[in-house]
């Protein structure tokens, strides 16, 4: 497969077989007229919609109703004409005429209810791939690419419900693997292997029939999603920031997904809210923004849109589109083949803790959060990453150390790297102890004051003011062991606030300070007793993101000479976020400076 292009777009057309006219105003020639002079080169088609609805000649599927041409085979030699990708669009586990007619190939929850919406409510119903509508799909995608020039396969909404289906097929399935449908962990175990059937299924068959072509499953976004990269030939991370995965989400997954090998693109939409906000058009800045950052963290990029029923683009939201992807047009010598420099990398605590594909762990997003706003090159780490390319690994808050990530660790270490570890990390619950001997602290249980406070010490005060600050999650209790230096300290407030003991608004003031540790560093290793990634994500409160700042700047204990830590190389920048690269990467080629909104970390490969 070629290498993805910069400047896509993901065409949609959910269109109900009510609507009449569809197509009726396309011209292909106007069509790819306008894709080119918005400076697009790939663009993704729709074979089927989430209605069920084919929009070609059909002998499978449903060819939409009022639909009285050939649109995807239209658009697709209209566009290689003028040499523009076009990969096809099929919608899986949405097809409401398939749900229709096929209820009992609907997924069922646990109480034998269909999910998607209710019978009075306009919305989607979601069908099952352990169903015969499987066979269906594989037939749908055999016919697209056995009759068209397609470059590839986006399939669209591929999902299992976590908490298991209940149609009769996958409750015999699970029977014949010997997995017990009570249990929770069974149930995750066999959404795994549905989908890994499934994609394995239809990778097979799409690679077969035209060898090379790109296959995507959207849905399979995730951290720990290693067993599906065989199945995709590249990434794509719908992250529409304004449409309810807000602007945590793309940074945090583009800094996963950019370890996992394979060729990745972001994908964001010109739409004011989220899909199909027809009347909406996203203002330049916002658009620019999203695409730039895609851009500076390495992937390509991907605007989403939706084709009017009767065939023609919007010229409005295709000039907004063609002046972002002008500039990114010229950037792209800048970024071809670009490699990010990361010098950090951070333990998802959703590696472990299987999070849904959207989600990211309160945890994870402190820390993203906490290193995004101190100007750090860094990548989000699953349990199977390799610990050798960073110079400091962070585990923040809850993540367990089994055998085979401690032998990881312990290499780490061994080699010079530096940790980060905070509250339960390291901890092993069943024992009670830290399985880390570098750690330099033994487990004595959970602080009884919650919230608490914390005092730092001088070497790593600078930026706080000296007073006792507030840990509005708590602490555990730690006792250090001999060689290993205190950095802030534990303390107490008069008591907890409940309705038999309070004292004025909120939590009570500071009463004492004990011996309890709440920064301690031994060697290479630092550990913090609060959750204070957590705690960052839900208060916010600057102290918190000031203290790991200090802390990574911290040299390890024994290097006290030293001014800075190792982190800070050159090129890093200083801390006005002024970059002090010799030879930047510009975003804005001919401008200098700050004026060049640098690619801070992204430099091409040599």
């Amino acid at each position: 497969m070629e290498r993805l292009r910069f400047r896509q777009i993901h065409l949609d057309f959910h269109t109900s077989e009510l609507i009449e006219g569809i197509g009726f105003d396309f011209n292909p020639d106007d069509f790819a007229k306008t894709l080119k002079e918005s400076y697009i080169d790939s663009i993704t088609c729709f074979a089927k919609c989430h209605h069920g609805m084919s929009y070609y000649p059909t002998k499978v599927g449903i060819k939409h109703p009022y639909l009285k041409r050939d649109l995807l085979g239209e658009m697709i030699e209209a566009c290689h004409a003028e040499d523009i990708r076009v990969p096809a669009y099929i919608s899986v586990c949405r097809d409401e005429y398939m749900a229709r007619e096929h209820p009992e190939w609907r997924q069922l929850d646990g109480e034998g209810k269909m999910v998607g919406a209710g019978p009075l409510q306009a919305g989607w119903h979601i069908l099952c791939l352990n169903s015969a509508y499987a066979d269906y799909v594989a037939q749908q995608t055999e016919e697209v690419l056995r009759n068209y020039d397609t470059d590839g396969i986006f399939f669209d909404i591929v999902m299992h419900p976590e908490a298991g289906c209940f149609c009769r097929w996958c409750v015999q399935d699970r029977e014949e693997l010997k997995l017990n449908s009570e249990s929770e962990e069974d149930l995750k175990k066999h959404k795994e292997i549905v989908l890994q059937r499934f994609q394995n299924r239809l990778y097979d068959l799409v690679q077969r029939l035209k060898p090379g072509a790109s296959v995507f499953f959207n849905g399979s976004i995730q951290i720990g999603m290693r067993n599906t990269l065989p199945h995709l030939t590249h990434l794509e991370i719908e992250s529409l920031p304004s449409g309810g995965w807000g602007y945590s989400h793309f940074p945090f997954f583009v800094r996963y997904c950019r370890t996992l090998g394979k060729d990745f693109l972001g994908m964001t939409a010109r739409f004011h809210k989220s899909w199909a906000d027809f009347g909406s058009l996203k203002n330049k800045a916002a658009l620019e923004y999203e695409c730039f950052s895609m851009l500076a963290n390495g992937a390509k990029c991907s605007i989403g849109d939706q084709m009017h029923p009767r065939g023609a683009l919007n010229k409005a939201a295709y000039k907004r589109i063609g002046e972002v992807y002008k500039s990114v047009a010229e950037k792209e010598p800048w970024c071809a083949e670009a490699k990010p420099v990361v010098q950090i990398g951070v333990v998802s605590v959703a590696a472990q803790d299987h999070i849904s594909v959207d989600g990211i762990h309160p945890s994870d997003e402190g820390a993203m959060r906490m290193l995004l706003e101190t100007h750090h090159q860094f990548d989000i780490l699953d349990l199977e990453a390799d610990f050798s390319r960073y110079k400091l690994i962070v585990l923040p808050d809850s993540i367990s150390i089994s055998p085979p990530l401690r032998e990881k660790i312990d290499s780490f270490l061994e080699k010079g790297g530096r940790l980060i570890l905070s509250n339960e990390s390291g901890l092993d619950q069943e024992e009670g102890v830290f399985v880390l001997p570098q750690m330099g602290v033994r487990y004595r249980g959970r602080d009884e004051y919650c919230p608490n406070y914390f005092r730092v010490e001088e070497v790593v005060a600078r930026g706080i003011p000296d007073m006792p600050h507030i840990m509005y999650e708590g602490s555990i209790r730690v006792e250090p062991v001999e060689g290993t230096e205190v950095l802030a300290t534990v303390m107490h407030p008069y008591f907890n606030r409940t309705y038999q003991h309070f004292s004025s608004h909120s939590q009570a003031p500071v009463e004492k300070e004990t011996d309890l540790p709440a920064v301690t560093r031994k060697g290479k290793v630092i550990y913090i007793s609060s959750p204070i990634f957590r705690a960052y994500k839900l208060h916010g409160y600057i102290v918190y993101r000031q203290l790991i700042e200090n802390l990574i700047e911290l040299p390890s204990a024994g290097e006290t000479g030293k001014s800075r830590s190792p982190l800070y190389l050159p090129g890093n920048g200083d801390r006005t976020g002024k970059p002090t690269h010799s030879t930047p990467v510009a975003l804005y080629p001919g401008k200098t400076g700050r004026q060049a909104g640098y690619n801070r970390g992204c430099y091409p490969s040599l």
